[in-house]
């Protein structure tokens, strides 16, 4: 067998045990690899009977199939779950090389089950499971925990959680060597488990089917993403946060109230030519000091800031990127990037999802505006001060301040009412990344529905709304929402193809779907078309829906926050705009129809027969379109 070991290791943290199970060739072949493994075993394994937070639910791991081999950008590994945030379908992908040690140790997927009495580290060394006591690693942040973990097993690649994973925070993050999978509460999946940390180290060299076509195709991949990656590598991602801002109008502010850093580009001499103080274009330069790149990464995004003596303290941090640019600046409408560094490094150490931390805070700020919150702090929008304590007393769940804001935007609203539900941004539970809605439709639609809640890269909509043509499609009309169901459709399968091989969605446009062929032939001898591909995407996709249709969730659940349909864009380059209910609606209907599944947001029998889901089929899937 090549491209793949053909073995799931499965190990129960309850006794202790660890078995190898043998993986088909007709399910390898299906799923591929990465997110279509985890997946599939999430939905084979954990039912609508299990809460997430209980040692029934699982943490599923697995590297996209190109990871490992040195492919250009191919370092991308999926943990699959169960979410505490949402309740429902869980994925989350992250960059280095705790997936590329994985393979090296001989699996393709782990399975991580049960509960251990007290807190533990699991560490894996080629065949090898030990389950080891950590209660003095309970507790560090997750730089330390890593460290930790090496010093004690030697050197491996680790994956750990910090204080806010382990007290359960439903936007707790899983830290692997200064890369993060960070969305869904993941941590808290690990904290559930009493489990601190994973240490993985393989030596084993990795089946390869031809090893010298794989070459002569990397050596060419390697050459492109260098030559197209130069701005990537220059800001990283945040490097279109001021068109997004001033010509599109679609970075979202003040808790998403608009798409203009309005306050941040008024105090400019040149507005239009000027540049913002978190914009990558003005503090590169003056605070990065090198990149920390993923491995085999030709085309690097990665920032890694330094800054002594700020008014928050020292920092040092691989980032921020565009997400926390926009999380912790303009939607705190904060424009002090030693503040936002500042907030990013504590999210990093103590466990936090960055994106979903920020929204939060975003939304506690308006609510203290309004009057509804009572704090100490001077919770105003632009208050940098305030914003980076407010992030460091919610990853301790310090006070009242920390105990409202610890679970995320759904929870806290809910905890305190007061019609701050209204202005609450989150979709399925879940903040949404720095696409406002109002500005972008079709990334609106996307948004509303992604399996994972909102989710910016389950479509990658994002680049059609921004440049107007992207793969097949052209001429894109962002401020149109009734025909985007049938691109949006194959932006996901598209995505998906990347997160069952593993290769990084900054580099889509060169990889795109057809590229990606020649490297998987070549690992694995299998010969797969272009439409195989595409229908492996689509089976995966379809997966994650019935999984979350399974679970209780309707088509009530794809939909945007009220603000997006209730208010109007009150300046900057949308001024005016919202989403018509009326028309979202169609466009949902447009986008169930060309996937396949009933109005209802289900998954056709026939649809789901014809992905070769006979079992899914079986169970959720709808008799009629």
């Amino acid at each position: 067998m090549s491209g793949h070991w053909g073995k799931l290791l499965r190990i129960d943290l309850k006794d202790g045990s660890a078995k190898t199970e043998e993986l088909s060739e007709d399910f390898l072949r299906k799923f591929i690899g990465g997110a279509g493994f985890t997946g599939k075993v999430l939905y084979d394994e954990v039912g609508p009977e299990v809460d997430p937070l209980s040692e029934e639910n699982k943490l599923i791991m697995a590297p996209g199939l190109l990871v490992g081999p040195k492919v250009p950008t191919g370092s991308k590994t999926t943990f699959g779950f169960k979410s505490p945030q949402t309740g429902g379908y869980g994925k989350s992908l992250v960059g280095g090389k705790i997936g590329d040690e994985l393979k090296k140790a001989g699996f393709d997927i782990l399975v991580i089950e049960g509960k251990t009495e007290e807190p533990s580290v699991l560490i894996i060394e080629d065949g090898e499971v030990k389950i080891e006591k950590a209660s003095d690693i309970w507790g560090k942040d997750t730089h330390e925990a890593g460290d930790m973990i090496v010093e004690k097993f030697g050197k491996m690649e680790t994956a750990v959680i910090g204080p806010a994973g382990e007290k359960l925070s439903k936007i707790s993050i899983i830290e692997c060597n200064e890369r993060q999978a960070a969305r869904g509460g993941i941590g808290a999946v690990m904290g559930s488990k009493n489990l601190k940390g994973i240490g993985i180290k393989g030596t084993k060299d990795y089946p390869i089917h031809d090893k010298e076509k794989m070459d002569e195709l990397i050596s060419g991949f390697r050459k492109e993403t260098a030559e197209k990656g130069k701005t990537d590598m220059e800001y990283g991602s945040g490097e279109a946060l001021h068109p997004l801002n001033v010509e599109i109008g679609a970075f979202p502010v003040n808790n998403w109230e608009a798409g203009y850093f309005k306050d941040a580009y008024e105090k400019l001499e040149d507005p239009e030519a000027g540049r913002i103080d978190i914009d990558p274009r003005k503090w590169t330069e003056k605070y990065r000091d090198g990149r920390r790149p993923c491995p085999y990464c030709t085309k690097p995004c990665s920032q890694y800031f330094v800054a002594e003596d700020t008014p928050y303290g020292d920092v040092a941090i691989d980032g921020p990127e565009y997400e926390t640019q926009y999380s912790l600046g303009g939607c705190c409408g904060v424009d002090d990037v030693e503040a936002v560094a500042k907030a990013n490094e504590i999210c990093d150490k103590l466990g936090l999802d960055t994106i979903s931390a920020g929204v939060t805070v975003a939304w506690a700020m308006e609510a203290y505006e309004k009057g509804l919150l009572d704090t100490d702090l001077d919770l105003k929008f632009g208050n940098a001060k305030a914003m980076v304590e407010a992030i460091d007393r919610m990853g301790k769940k310090e006070g009242k301040l920390g105990e409202l804001l610890f679970h995320g935007v759904k929870e806290g609203a809910e905890m305190l009412g007061k019609g701050s539900e209204k202005f609450a941004i989150h979709i399925k539970g879940m903040e949404p990344p720095g696409y406002e809605a109002r500005g972008m439709f079709g990334m609106g639609l996307a948004l509303a529905v992604a399996p994972r809640g909102a989710d910016h890269l389950t479509s990658c909509a994002y680049a059609l709304d921004y440049g107007g043509s992207f793969w097949y499609f052209k001429d894109y009309e962002r401020r149109e929402i009734v025909s985007k169901g049938f691109p949006l459709k194959m932006m996901e399968d598209l995505m998906m193809v990347f997160d069952i091989t593993g290769i990084c969605k900054f580099s889509r446009g060169i990889y795109m779907d057809k590229n990606q062929l020649g490297l998987i032939n070549a690992i694995t001898g299998w010969n797969v078309t272009n439409g195989e591909l595409l229908e492996a995407g689509e089976r995966s996709h379809n997966v994650a829906k019935a999984y979350n249709v399974r679970e209780g969730f309707t088509r009530e659940d794809d939909v945007l926050p009220e603000r997006m349909y209730r208010e109007e864009v009150p300046y900057g380059p949308n001024k005016g705009a919202k989403i018509p209910r009326r028309d979202f609606e169609k466009a949902l209907d447009r986008y169930y129809t060309a996937r396949g599944w009933s109005l209802e947001g289900v998954p056709t029998k026939g649809k789901l027969e014809t992905l070769d889901l006979h079992d899914v089929a079986e169970e959720v899937g709808a008799t009629k379109q």
